[in-house]
């Protein structure tokens, strides 16, 4: 008897039946929209803190009283990278359970995962999305601590020599200002760096370093634009 009417007779004394191809073509593409569903959401996290790290000044460790783990933990998406990283895994074990997921070492498959989230998440960063998207969650999720509300937070502590706001007024030496709890300040400004891309006029918003001479008195060493790079104004809708 060959090899092959033995296989079927045993097949038949244990009630085995063949998988029907259609099941592994169903497991292969659910595989492949998993990890192409990975990749993309992947992407999209890494897009987020990337907006994160262009909005919030990382720079300012170097003037805080804080260590700097303390600044990290109250600057940091930290739920946009536990996300990535989430993705990046499922990712690689989705890989590694396809067939031809044998001939990738754990490195090759994190290294390729990661290198495809973050070119998907710098073009969907560049595109804008990366804004859209932290709204959008901050606005549907009401437990979400959004980007600019921790850019706000860092920004309103004049007692450590850290304030924000919108000019109402200015003159020669002195700018009026809003801040974004709605107190008035006024802002001496006389002998404070200045950068060009800073525009100092009514309806900008600024972040201030200085020092506190009086509950609504502020003393500015260093003027910086409030959107990350000078490229962004605040959105006050």
């Amino acid at each position: 008897m060959k090899n092959s009417d033995t296989l079927i007779e045993m097949m038949k004394e244990q009630n085995l039946r063949p998988i029907p191809k259609w099941l592994f073509t169903l497991k292969k593409v659910m595989i492949w929209l998993v990890i192409s569903a990975s990749v993309i959401l992947g992407g999209l996290a890494f897009s987020v803190i990337l907006f994160s790290v262009q909005q919030l000044d990382f720079n300012l460790v170097n003037h805080m009283a804080h260590t700097r783990i303390e600044f990290l933990l109250g600057v940091l998406p930290f739920l946009w990278i536990v996300l990535l990283i989430t993705f990046l895994i499922l990712a690689m074990i989705s890989i590694k359970n396809s067939s031809k997921g044998y001939k990738f070492s754990l490195g090759s498959l994190f290294g390729i995962n990661t290198a495809l989230s973050i070119l998907l998440g710098t073009l969907f960063f560049i595109g804008g999305g990366a804004r859209w998207l932290e709204n959008t969650f901050a606005v549907n999720v009401s437990a979400y601590e959004s980007i600019k509300e921790k850019k706000e937070k860092m920004w309103s502590m004049p007692e450590q020599g850290y304030l924000s706001g919108t000019i109402v007024k200015i003159t020669d030496n002195t700018i009026f200002l809003t801040d974004f709890n709605g107190k008035n300040w006024n802002i001496d400004y006389k002998n404070a760096n200045v950068p060009d891309v800073v525009k100092l006029e009514n309806g900008e918003s600024l972040k201030l370093i200085g020092k506190l001479k009086t509950p609504s008195h502020f003393v500015a060493e260093e003027i910086r634009p409030w959107g990350g790079g000078g490229k962004f104004r605040r959105d006050n809708k």
